[in-house]
């Protein structure tokens, strides 16, 4: 019966992790394309920075109001949701894992399998159970956020047309193994930005409750315990920014060795040639010393504009999920 229970539970997150990411990730997917952009440009991408431009030419992006522009002029309402298909192959899998993980980790380090029990967990084990659940969700769905990078980043005209002539084109040219290109910095950058994400949700989570206990001492409305959706997004939306903002050089350095080789129409200036980085080490030192500290932080506005309401979006829509599973499977 227990046995029974726990794959009940595991279903439950597992199915309320899918849902959550994937309606985040179509929520927010103009957001993610524009980020793409920005990252894979080897020109500067801010009108300023042009200025001292010593090594590239003309830059095809240099605002993300701009580049809203350039898009939807050039390819249309859809660019916006290029590789969405492989984005929500991606996502569905990676959040499924990632919660799953995430409350069986945080169910034995509580000894309890129940929601309400881990908001009670150290900050250090929330961070802790936050990063090994973003290794074991990163790792099982790698190959599709390639993809997505690749088929979001190539533009007009189409270097690959579908996600079935991305994934045979990248693995005909670079075999299984460049599948997973640029996953060394990817599990060095989801560590500390699953670990912030989880642990600063639950460190918002748990200053949201105490000041509802101060608040509604004395009043018979509200539970301690009981978060509003607005506290949910807000601790969400938090969480993500957080993140983020400290990850997001390593996120860069992912996104040049994905595209790798691709080529793109020279519109979109210069390309990222096949083996221009010899590791994640190197590429660091040669994007500083091409582009400087901004190289690092391309697309940093809209990464945290989108990754603000994409962490509120994904953990009220789980929340909500998960109670809306719950009670079905009770029922039944």
């Amino acid at each position: 019966m227990e046995e029974l229970g726990q794959l009940k539970r595991a279903l439950i997150d597992s199915s309320a992790g899918a849902i959550s990411g994937a309606i985040s990730r179509t929520v927010t997917s103009p957001l993610d394309v524009i980020k793409i952009r920005f990252q894979v440009q080897l020109e500067p991408t801010t009108s300023w920075a042009l200025l001292h431009r010593n090594m590239y030419g003309r830059s095809k992006y240099t605002g993300m109001l701009q580049a809203a522009k350039d898009i939807l002029r050039e390819e249309g309402l859809p660019g916006f949701w290029r590789g969405n298909v492989p984005a929500l192959l991606m996502v569905m899998p990676y959040t499924s894992i990632q919660f799953t993980v995430l409350h069986k980790f945080k169910t034995y380090m509580s000894g309890s399998s129940k929601a309400e029990d881990h908001i009670h967990l150290s900050p250090y084990l929330s961070y802790i159970s936050g990063a090994i659940a973003g290794c074991a969700a990163t790792v099982g769905s790698y190959p599709f956020d390639l993809v997505r990078t690749i088929l979001a980043s190539q533009g007009e005209p189409k270097v690959y047309p579908n996600m079935r002539s991305a994934f045979v084109g990248l693995f005909d040219t670079r075999g299984l193994r460049g599948l997973y290109a640029g996953l060394s910095p990817t599990l060095v950058e989801i560590i500390p930005y699953a670990g912030l994400q989880f642990g600063t949700y639950d460190t918002f989570k748990r200053w949201s409750m105490a000041w509802n206990q101060i608040r509604y001492s004395g009043e018979n409305g509200t539970s301690d315990n009981n978060l509003s959706s607005f506290q949910l997004f807000i601790c969400g939306l938090a969480a993500g920014t957080c993140a983020k903002a400290v990850c997001h050089p390593l996120d860069v350095i992912k996104k040049r060795f994905q595209i790798e080789g691709l080529q793109r129409d020279i519109r979109y200036g210069a390309r990222v040639e096949q083996g221009a980085y010899k590791n994640m080490y190197d590429a660091l030192l040669r994007i500083l010393q091409a582009e400087g500290w901004a190289g690092l932080y391309k697309g940093i506005v809209p990464s945290i504009v989108k990754a603000a309401p994409a962490g509120a979006v994904t953990f009220v829509a789980y929340e909500f999920s998960s109670e809306w599973l719950e009670s079905i499977v009770t029922r039944s």
